[in-house]
């Protein structure tokens, strides 16, 4: 029978020919990963159900990256970070990307492709919700939370729920001014929080194909935020390029069938779309950006795993050329690599560093997550009162970015740097 590229993922994790949606089915986890929030959770567990002298199952799988809370003098964070380090050490794990060392990387999201752990047709788990990312390339990723995460370091399988497929078709030519955030709001604004729950998001049509590997990122990052338990893009040759310049290890792509049933469909003319916004304080309060005018801005932000790439700060520096910004605009690149990228990387000549500098944005930041997830206090460019915000991250829950009191908007790096310019929610059709 037809199965779904989700499906078909879980059949060989699980050594079987086929799996139905609502089957339990225990997998083979190809890589765990884990950070400085969750990761002191999942070695407690693990130590606590297999014993402080277990070993993990293999530690070759196991990818730890502190990123959220490491760029501070709180000393619970630091404390975190001192339980991966010991924990490593004993364990003697090859994959550890210590902050403040050569070998840190930045955010896991973004770091865990770049640095070729993620592979098409590979299920990885993760304790972090937008785990989901790595769907991008054609693998089964999801998040977890630290119980199961222990129990993969103890025996490299999980107990799952296959999940069913719900398709999104998104044809039609991709206006410029249209990214992979303003596609990924919509469907959320159409869906809801909850109108994926448990559901593998499948992404697929020629608006698709035509995004770069790093816009398809930022799509299944935020398949959580519509409740979806993946979301899942077929690896075209743009992806498996991606993918086999950054590793060795062989994989096995898989696609789903042309025939294989799904839950439900829907389909989506993008050249229809327009730069958008989700209003506070929910990732699904979709609205036009040229209709949120009037909503006056106190800073900006550019960064995070759904906004901290390089090719959102291409975008962003294309907007601000030339051009000052009206509100206090924070920097943060998603990873090092990133990092060197906007050293590297020009617009018409200038680098991205210069045009930021010129634009006058605050400095540049370390690669972390910085404020996406609020942090302690001296976090970079968390709100600490009644600050509006529009940013790229993805997530705008109260309390989100530090402060009860700050209202955020998520917006694509186009939307963020034009009104960052303006000093208001603006179209960046006005700068393009």
């Amino acid at each position: 029978m037809a199965a779904t590229i989700t499906e078909k993922i879980l059949a060989r994790a699980s050594g079987r020919k086929r799996v139905d949606p609502g089957e339990n089915i225990w997998v083979n986890v190809d890589v765990l990963l884990t950070h400085d929030v969750c990761g002191p959770g999942t070695i407690g567990v693990f130590e606590r159900e297999f014993g402080k002298k277990a070993r993990v199952w293999d530690p070759d799988k196991v990818v730890i990256i502190p990123d959220h809370y490491i760029f501070t003098a709180d000393a619970k964070a630091r404390r975190n970070v001192d339980i991966l380090r010991a924990f490593v050490k004993d364990q003697k794990l090859r994959w550890f990307y210590d902050a403040g060392t050569p070998g840190y990387k930045g955010v896991c999201h973004v770091a865990l492709p770049q640095e070729g752990h993620v592979r098409p047709g590979e299920v990885i788990f993760g304790t972090d919700s937008h785990t989901c990312t790595h769907g991008a390339l054609g693998a089964f990723a999801t998040g977890i939370g630290n119980t199961d995460a222990g129990f993969i370091l103890g025996t490299g399988k999980l107990l799952i729920k296959v999940p069913k497929t719900l398709r999104f078709n998104l044809g039609g030519k991709k206006p410029g001014y249209v990214t992979g955030k303003d596609i990924i709001l919509r469907i959320i604004g159409d869906i809801g929080v909850d109108g994926a729950n448990y559901c593998a998001m499948e992404f697929r049509g020629d608006a698709i194909s035509a995004l770069d590997v790093e816009e398809r990122m930022t799509i299944c990052n935020m398949a959580i935020e519509a409740g979806g338990k993946n979301g899942i893009i077929e690896p075209d040759d743009k992806a498996l390029a991606y993918v086999r310049a950054r590793t060795k290890t062989k994989f096995e792509p898989v696609y789903s069938d042309a025939n294989a049933a799904v839950e439900k469909e829907w389909s989506y003319d993008v050249s229809t779309f327009e730069p958008c916004v989700a209003e506070p304080h929910l990732p699904s309060n979709y609205a036009r950006a040229r209709d949120r005018s009037t909503v006056k801005l106190d800073r900006a932000y550019i960064g995070s795993c759904t906004g901290g790439k390089l090719t959102d700060f291409i975008m962003a520096a294309r907007i601000l050329k030339g051009r000052k910004v009206k509100i206090t605009t924070f920097l943060v690149p998603a990873t090092c690599e990133v990092a060197e990228g906007l050293i590297k990387e020009t617009v018409d000549g200038k680098s991205l560093v210069e045009i930021f500098a010129e634009a006058g944005c605050e400095d540049i930041a370390p690669p972390s997550c910085a404020a996406c997830l609020g942090g302690p206090e001296d976090t970079y460019g968390r709100t600490q009162g009644k600050e509006v915000v529009i940013s790229t991250t993805n997530r705008n829950f109260i309390g989100r970015m530090g402060s009860k009191d700050a209202p955020i908007y998520l917006a694509s790096p186009l939307t963020v740097a034009a009104s960052a310019i303006k000093g208001r929610i603006t179209d960046p059709r006005k700068f393009m």
